[in-house]
């Protein structure tokens, strides 16, 4: 993966508002974050050759897209199953179809309306495709919360931490959000407050859950070279990979509280030829705070069973060693199924963050679901050019 390193870079960003309803289809959302990133570089609809998206049936098809956007000859179609698990893997194709030639300027995006349609884990939509499902109905075992309590449970039993060190995560991030314009959540949450919360599927409580949100963002991937010709500073893909992972039935990994991202962050690392130690911003996946925790461990970020005193002491604050989810993730700005980590991390390292940005911030990782349920991780390392 190393020929990969800087040779592709994200050069335009689009988002459409975070909402509950929308009142437009996936489509429409999908079509006014890619105009939005066309816009924001400089680029229109006539310069792009590439469509990558991912969904878990939710979302409208590459080839849709590109014929609603009046390309008639796409060089790249892809659209990646796995939810949140692809998201950085989506940026990571564009990057790979650009170093290889085979296209220009591709567009990435996510479209969903989560909370006005197609909720997840609900009860109006058709039954997933993976072979382990019938072996959760007659448990009841259907939703999101109740899937990642499980792993929740276990990675708490394992490091010995408790309820307040989840809470730290949620308090921590919502103090981002409230310097994030585009946050669904900008009130304060104080320690009380989310222990006051009612439990969705213990040790999860409402605040230890991402939001569901109606939204569009789009990335615009294009070459190192042409991303410094545009308008914007263009933000090098240093680092991309994709990794395995298991389901809660599969016993891949017999060990919850460690996830696939363990076994990923070495050939991510290797590829953008840098350590943990470089990484400046974290955006982390965080469809529930005990993720976060997990992954600042299995990307070697914190201490292994450490991460619960890591975030204490207030490094993943702002301020602190490691800022992490500055935009407020997934429980606080808004849950677009990760790829809003990315318009993040390339808005920190383009300074351009406002009031909640990191000084002298040049590497960031951001990633996706670190591999539980799906099966699949992806996660980027990103760089400023400078």
């Amino acid at each position: 993966m190393a020929a990969l390193r800087d040779r592709a870079a994200i050069a335009g960003v689009g988002w459409t508002p975070y909402s509950k309803n929308s009142g437009v289809s996936t489509l429409e959302l999908a079509l006014r974050a890619i105009t939005a990133a066309l816009d924001d570089c400089g680029l229109t609809r006539a310069d792009v050759d590439g469509f990558v998206t991912h969904s878990v049936g939710d979302a409208t098809p590459a080839a849709v897209v590109a014929a609603s956007l009046g390309v008639p000859d796409p060089h790249v179609l892809l659209d990646l199953w796995g939810g949140g698990s692809v998201s950085a893997a989506t940026v990571g194709a564009a990057a790979m179809a650009v170093a290889s030639g085979q296209a220009e300027t591709v567009v990435c995006w996510r479209a969903l309306n989560a909370r006005s349609e197609f909720r997840m884990g609900g009860t109006g939509r058709a039954a997933p495709t993976l072979v382990e499902f019938q072996y959760q109905v007659p448990y009841g075992l259907l939703a999101p919360p109740q899937q990642y309590a499980l792993v929740g449970r276990a990675y708490l039993d394992a490091c010995g931490a408790g309820e307040e060190d989840l809470g730290r995560v949620a308090v921590t991030q919502r103090q981002n959000a409230l310097r994030n314009p585009r946050a669904m959540m900008r009130k304060p949450l104080s320690m009380d407050e989310y222990l006051a919360a009612p439990w969705i599927a213990e040790p999860l409580r409402l605040f230890d859950c991402c939001l569901e949100t109606d939204a569009a963002i789009a990335l615009v991937v294009t070459s190192a070279e042409r991303a410094r010709d545009l308008r914007q500073p263009p933000v090098l893909i240093s680092g991309a990979a994709t990794g395995g992972g298991h389901s809660l039935f599969s016993g891949a990994r017999p060990d919850l509280s460690v996830s696939a991202a363990a076994d990923m962050a070495p050939r991510l690392y290797a590829g953008a030829g840098i350590g943990p130690e470089d990484i400046q911003i974290a955006e982390l996946y965080d469809a529930f705070t005990p993720l976060v925790l997990m992954q600042l461990e299995d990307y070697r970020l914190a201490p292994r069973h450490g991460a619960a005193d890591f975030v204490a002491s207030g490094a993943t604050a702002l301020d602190g060693k490691l800022p992490v989810n500055t935009h407020g993730g997934h429980l606080s700005e808004g849950y677009l199924h990760g790829l809003n980590h990315v318009g993040e991390a390339v808005t920190q390292l383009r300074g351009q963050a406002g009031d909640r940005q990191v000084p002298g911030a040049e590497v960031a990782l951001t990633t996706g679901q670190p591999g539980y349920v799906s099966g699949t991780t992806s996660a980027l390392i990103l760089r400023a050019d400078r």
